[in-house]
């Protein structure tokens, strides 16, 4: 096969880009989405500098992720590393709510919260700032390279550069302490790994915001081809319908002979206002994430022509087949309503109060003891053995605590600290614990040589200012073999 034979093969292969430029709409949808996008945008740039009062041996912001401390603080929950099973648990949640929301209402998530939707929203109003709507973007992008051009895409791309600086910003101020890093940032003081991750933010919200919109919705993200598998004939989707709009004509046409003509008037604008530049008309498609722009532009339209609203429309497969019989439709509610989202919902509020009654319930001490291998045990004076512990304590709480350990279940057994003695052990000894940390204590016990060879006793920790607080370790004490 020659050159020239492989070239036309790929390009029939291979379509070029189209470029999309959005038409501006208004409508109910369209302020839903100013309403998500306000709010999820205040979340991610406003929450890191909200300030909360641990006392004075925590840190004050409100959400932070210390990867030194190894924490993770929201608000009045403090999350500790072997307390992971949290954060696992909150991922499992979102996912179940994933499923739930596109069960019900298909990719509403993908229309209006995900954050290359949000993003790329807030780059296309910018757009329409500084080039003008659909139309006046069409011929700029066909206009020569003049000096007006040229100005305008500066002045375009700065902005988008500056608000994609500020969504890297804002990432960092989460896993540090927001007001000292911006200072450190800006004195060039922070650490290396700061600058990186604002530098590799900032290019892939410039890039895919501004330049790989609906390809990335397209091409790169899985959800697309994993979402059909949650929906039914009962999920509320966005519905062009048909048996109203077909066959189309032009306005004059609609309007002179509506016997033979539909509704739609092939005027366009449900393509023109797509962030993703799909015609709905063609039916469920890839590109469509649900936002319902073209229910909007189809809506005014409509009523410009004096015709029902609604030939674009949330609708479900069974309902669109009743209204296309002239049968009345099943209230959305009660599509809602139904095993499957029921279920999801079960599953999601299930795992949801699981987690809250294990956090109303955990610990605020917790207790680990690891036994010496080298020597298992020594011989004392008096023929008793004594085992080493290499103990650790977590004290949970933002303020100091005194601790006691105590031994039982070990017949005769004394317990001292390495900074005791044998003259002074007893069945407890008491160690401080600094705020929010885990103390570590080497404490020794001492029994009777006679015995089992291998005996199981356990370790207790209970903070002084709070007897309920109190935690367990089991734990074994080791003798030399009785052959006799």
């Amino acid at each position: 096969m020659s050159v020239s034979e492989i070239t036309q093969d790929k390009r029939k292969l291979f379509e070029k880009r189209k470029p999309v430029f959005p038409k501006a709409v208004n409508g109910y949808y369209r302020r839903l989405k100013w309403v998500v996008m306000a709010i999820t945008l205040g979340i991610y740039y406003i929450t890191p500098w909200i300030r909360w009062d641990r006392g004075p041996y925590a840190p004050d912001q409100a959400v932070l992720v210390d990867l030194a401390g190894r924490r993770f603080y929201m608000f009045g929950i403090e999350i500790w590393p072997h307390e992971f099973y949290y954060v696992a648990g909150l991922l499992v949640m979102a996912g179940v709510g994933l499923f739930l929301v596109t069960s019900a209402v298909g990719r509403a998530w993908c229309g209006y919260a995900c954050p290359q939707t949000v993003w790329t929203d807030v780059y296309q109003h910018i757009e329409r700032w500084i080039d003008g709507d659909h139309n006046a973007q069409v011929r700029l992008q066909k206009a020569p390279w003049t000096a007006n051009k040229i100005i305008r895409r500066l002045s375009k791309w700065s902005i988008w550069l500056i608000i994609a600086f500020a969504t890297g910003g804002a990432w960092i101020f989460y896993f540090a302490d927001a007001p000292a890093l911006a200072r450190q940032f800006i004195s060039g003081e922070a650490p290396f790994v700061a600058y990186a991750t604002v530098g590799i933010l900032t290019a892939t919200t410039f890039i895919l915001g501004g330049f790989l919109r609906e390809q990335f919705c397209i091409y790169m993200c899985p959800w697309p081809r994993i979402q059909s598998t949650m929906m039914d004939e009962n999920s509320l989707i966005v519905t062009y319908k048909e048996w109203r709009g077909e066959p189309r004509g032009s306005l004059k046409q609609v309007k002179n002979d509506p016997e033979n003509f539909g509704d739609c008037i092939d005027c366009l604008q449900c393509v023109q206002v797509c962030p993703t530049g799909i015609d709905i008309r063609e039916g469920p498609q890839i590109g469509c994430i649900t936002c319902a722009l073209c229910i909007d532009a189809c809506d005014q339209v409509m009523e410009k022509i004096d015709r029902p609203r609604g030939l674009i429309d949330y609708i479900t497969y069974d309902d669109a087949d009743r209204e296309r019989a002239g049968q009345p439709t099943v209230p959305a509610w009660k599509n809602l309503l139904r095993p499957r989202t029921i279920a999801y919902f079960a599953v999601w509020v299930g795992i949801g109060l699981g987690m809250l009654f294990v956090l109303g319930n955990r610990l605020r001490v917790d207790i680990s003891a690891q036994a010496d291998r080298n020597p298992i045990y020594v011989q004392l004076s008096d023929g008793a053995i004594r085992n080493s512990y290499d103990v650790k304590i977590r004290n949970m709480e933002s303020r100091p605590r005194t601790m006691e350990v105590s031994m039982s279940g070990l017949d005769q057994g004394v317990l001292w600290s390495g900074t005791g003695s044998r003259e002074t052990a007893g069945s407890a000894v008491t160690v401080n614990i600094p705020a929010d940390s885990v103390g570590k204590v080497r404490l020794f016990v001492a029994a009777p040589g006679k015995g089992a060879e291998r005996e199981e006793f356990f370790f207790t920790v209970q903070a002084s200012d709070d007897r309920t607080a109190q935690d367990s370790e089991e734990a074994i004490f080791e003798r030399p073999r009785n052959d006799g």
